[in-house]
């Protein structure tokens, strides 16, 4: 091809050197030819030579493996096609450990084998402060067993690509991809960062811990990120969270958000003595105090028993005895344990804010970018702007582990190549999709009476099931990725219900009466319900409810009077949009209440895992794609 190339561009050349009277070109070695039909082929020449080179695209594997919540997504070039989280494969909430299934599912979307992938890139670096590492352990003479879990774990992501290759049936020989070791926060950062809408921003992640640090602060300028700082292990505002959450009777990996949902309904009594477990620092971090935390001394245990991962408690003796006996599982929860989430949830929100504005004073940006398990804090996020000299706070859909896959793909692609950053666009429907044919197929395949409908007519039933107190289970389009129904995997109901709250526990959720139902309200109406008027697609901030809307929408109003807002655009979710539409034409209110299509169980990925969920609950209806299948009353 480079010799036809150099002949083509030599013949080109010298007849444009020739003069317009010469009737015949004769090269050296062809004989001669009609110059108009040179002209010809030349013109042809030029266009071939100004097209680009066609390429084979480059496919980048991001991971999130040997941790809570694994993950997997995939790139081609700089197009994220798919990514997922290995709990909705495997219906194990928090699923840890190598998300194969979620790996499976990319590389079949992408329409490729793990032999075609190019760069694989992880949320860990087993590099990542090596000399802090060895010497904590040998000043706190952590326990033995606890080094020995992390370093196994080390040693898992050392050999993650010979993991991969069997577990996907091939030979550790036959992948051909680079291992990229994105460090833990780093990906965290990237994660946001690169998919906002900011050309410049201050960077912030928090979480309990992920290679020896819980907490980083940096710039994003373009495709690069610059590290300012960090609080390495074991202060870590994570940790202080889950110890909180442990000792009020919440033991599962994950459980931070009962907390978070509790704390409305106390008075802020405890802060005094909650301040002394945590203090602030002059160079605006802060510093954990050990009397009061177990894994100073004695390492964090992390276990993944059949994937289920397991933390340790993390309180100290001196914890119990300051703050009294361990809530049982059982017991009612008290004044005195509603009024120690609120003073947890308002210090950890205090040091939130202290972190950020000390980053904005050091960097003097307007624009912020969070990420990290903390910053699945909706509470906090939602006073965070009211709170610092920040302007705009961006939070990506999965800010939490899961979406560190993400963040080592974009930190491979932009901070390592130096890739241009794709143009911004909402991208949170990732995941698994199925057609309406898929579904006919697979109801028809279960005997499972259902009718069908275009567009409107779909709107028309549900937004009518809706207005008749009916509890719908709405399946469309890609899964969300991240912990957030968003109208794909979602159960709806009248936000305008005194009793819907009741209505959806007896049904289906079966959770505690105090956990709050989020509002899915039309963008261009958010400003006429909530206190702030600002864009929070992925339900990512709780703002105030008006005062005089609360009792308009009084089952997704919490008790302090605020809502987990997700503002609804039609661009990015048309058919959720229009369904909110239709039933705000019909009942004045264009909100619809959205949580999470599950019961007990990672959210619904596929038509099977929905209607397992409606026929083992009281839902009333269910709509797959444009199919609906109503409850048979006895």
């Amino acid at each position: 091809m480079l010799y036809v190339v150099s002949r083509l561009s030599y013949v080109k050349k010298h007849a444009e050197q020739t003069s317009t009277h010469v009737r015949y070109y004769r090269s050296p070695k062809t004989k001669r030819v009609s110059l108009s039909f040179l002209s010809e082929f030349l013109e042809l020449v030029n266009m071939l030579l100004s097209q680009k080179t066609t390429t084979r695209p480059m496919f980048t594997l991001g991971l999130n493996a040997f941790h809570g919540d694994s993950s997997a997504c995939i790139y081609r070039d700089n197009e994220l096609l798919v990514a997922t989280e290995e709990e909705r494969i495997r219906r194990i909430k928090h699923w840890a450990g190598l998300p194969s299934e979620a790996v499976r599912f990319c590389l079949d979307e992408a329409g490729i084998t793990l032999k075609d992938v190019d760069v694989i890139a992880v949320s860990r670096d087993p590099q990542a402060k090596l000399v802090q590492k060895a010497w904590y352990a040998i000043r706190k003479g952590v326990k033995l067993t606890s080094i020995l879990d992390r370093a196994k774990n080390s040693l898992n992501i050392r050999s993650l690509k010979k993991d991969l290759a069997e577990a996907l049936g091939f030979q550790e020989s036959e992948i051909k991809a680079k291992v990229v070791y994105a460090e833990h926060h780093r990906s965290h950062l990237a994660s946001a960062f690169f998919v906002s809408p900011f050309e410049e921003a201050a960077l912030l992640s928090i979480d309990g811990m992920g290679d020896f640090t819980s907490t980083m602060r940096g710039i994003g300028r373009g495709t690069h990120m610059e590290v300012i700082d960090s609080v390495s292990y074991p202060h870590s505002l994570g940790m202080f969270y889950t110890a909180f959450t442990q000792y009020l009777g919440f033991p599962h990996y994950g459980d931070e958000y009962k907390v978070m949902g509790l704390a409305p309904y106390g008075q802020p009594t405890e802060m005094e003595r909650v301040w002394k477990t945590i203090q602030l620092k002059p160079n605006g971090l802060f510093e954990l105090n050990p009397t009061y935390f177990r894994h100073f001394k004695e390492g964090v245990n992390m276990s993944w028993s059949d994937g289920a991962p397991h933390v340790d408690a993390l309180y100290s003796d001196a914890f119990v005895e300051e703050f009294g006996p361990l809530r049982g599982k059982d017991e009612a929860l008290s004044d005195y344990h509603r009024n120690l989430a609120t003073s947890v949830q308002r210090v950890c929100e205090q040091v939130i804010f202290h972190l950020a504005e000390d980053l904005y004073k050091k960097t003097g940006l307007k624009n912020l970018c969070i990420a990290g398990g903390v910053a699945q804090n909706s509470v906090a996020n939602g006073k965070l702007i009211q709170n610092t000299s920040f302007e705009n706070l961006f939070i990506p859909p999965a800010g939490h582990d899961a979406g560190t896959s993400i963040g080592a793909a974009l930190y491979a692609l932009h901070q390592v190549q130096k890739k241009p950053r794709e143009p911004f666009r909402h991208q949170a429907y990732t995941g698994m999709s199925f057609s309406d044919e898929q579904i006919k197929t697979y109801l028809e395949g279960r005997n499972i009476e259902f009718t069908t409908h275009p567009e409107e007519e779909l709107y028309e039933q549900v937004s009518e099931a809706l207005l008749n107190g009916g509890v719908i289970g709405w399946f469309q389009g890609r899964a969300e990725f991240g912990p957030r129904a968003l109208g794909n995997r979602s159960i709806l109901a009248d936000p305008r219900r005194q009793d819907a709250k009741e209505l959806l526990n007896s049904k289906i959720k079966r959770r505690e009466s105090f956990r709050p139902f989020a509002p899915s309200i039309l963008k261009e109406y958010v400003n006429e319900y909530f206190e702030r008027n600002d864009d929070v697609p992925f339900m990512e901030k709780v703002f105030l409810i008006k005062a005089e809307k609360r009792a308009t929408i009084p089952a997704v109003t919490h008790v302090d009077g605020t809502g987990r807002l997700q503002s609804v655009e039609e661009k990015d979710n048309p058919r959720y949009y229009h369904l909110i539409k239709r039933f705000g034409e019909k009942s004045g209110v264009p909100i619809l209440l959205n949580t999470s299509f599950n019961e007990n169980e990672p959210i619904v990925n596929t038509p099977e895992h929905a209607l397992e969920c409606f026929l083992r609950t009281k839902m009333d209806l269910l709509v797959l794609g444009n199919h609906i299948v109503r409850r048979i009353n006895d």
